[in-house]
């Protein structure tokens, strides 16, 4: 068993690692295409789901963000028309989100750079 020293540590070290990669990804995604870092998971979550929608509530269960915050980036992202919100028939409480064609294109030219940025940061396992 390691000590509370050595866990607290490895867990520092950890999170360091995550918010400087974070870091880079936001800088490049940002100058290169103009996403944020969870506007990019946003759209690479909806290109690489089977369905052509998926419910907000399904969406914002699987990421990092608050629904709040979720909210907020989906919005950014239907000003800018790389997605759609549409409303569920069945249950009018519910909201789907849709990645349009102008949102497939931005994530397919912002991909590579995110593709970059972890094979520059990340150690191969």
């Amino acid at each position: 068993m390691r000590s509370e020293g050595a866990l607290i540590e490895q867990w520092r070290s950890l999170l360091s690692s995550y918010n400087e990669l974070a870091a880079h990804l936001e800088r490049a995604l940002s100058e290169r295409h103009g996403l944020t870092l969870s506007e990019f998971e946003i759209l690479d979550r909806l290109s690489t789901q089977q369905c052509e929608k998926r419910r907000m509530q399904d969406l914002a269960s699987d990421m990092y963000l608050s629904q709040s915050a979720l909210s907020r980036a989906v919005a950014r992202l239907e000003r800018h028309g790389f997605v759609a919100r549409a409303l569920c028939e069945e249950d009018r409480r519910g909201v789907f989100v849709n990645l349009t064609e102008e949102g497939l294109a931005r994530h397919t030219a912002a991909r590579g750079t995110h593709l970059a940025i972890l094979a520059e940061h990340l150690q191969p396992a």
